[in-house]
């Protein structure tokens, strides 16, 4: 058994999140995508040394996101898949924002398909849904009022109608 030495403090935009982890066909094209459509800001990448992106993070707003070439596998943990190699994605993204319909925008002109535009909806929050050119599903909010759990069920029962 390895000696550890005392636990450090984890870093803060680890500390209250589970950080997804996801898999493209085109890791530094999809890192330029997030920069032009999310505002994104690339943090570090570890480059593969037989090519491609091994390893990046990227925050958007103050969401930290992993990213990697599906291709690579440097590690030997066995296969990674790209949305399009299994027929899509089964997983959401959802990301708190100051300007979703900014956002929807500038998404949409650097080649996002909309989903859902801008729309206000029953649990507080203005939403788009959109799905990125590496075919991942993201919904960006921006948080409007606070609703009560009554009021949400309430709410929810009149949408559903």
């Amino acid at each position: 058994m390895t000696e550890h030495t005392a636990p450090v403090e984890i870093p803060d935009r680890y500390r209250y999140a589970v950080i997804p982890h996801i898999m493209v066909d085109d890791a530094a094209a999809a890192i330029d995508f997030y920069q032009r459509a999310f505002g994104a800001r690339e943090e570090f990448r570890l480059d593969a040394p037989g090519g491609g992106v091994l390893h990046a993070e990227i925050s958007i707003g103050r969401s930290a996101l992993m990213l990697g070439d599906a291709g690579v596998d440097e590690a030997g943990a066995g296969s990674f898949a790209a949305p399009a190699a299994l027929g899509g994605t089964s997983v959401t993204l959802h990301v708190f924002v100051p300007d979703v319909d900014g956002l929807a925008k500038r998404a949409e002109a650097a080649g996002a398909e909309i989903l859902q535009p801008p729309t206000d909806m029953f649990h507080g929050d203005r939403t788009v849904i959109l799905k990125d050119p590496s075919g991942h599903m993201w919904v960006f909010l921006t948080h409007l009022e606070d609703v009560s759990n009554e009021e949400l069920r309430r709410r929810l029962a009149a949408f559903a109608e």
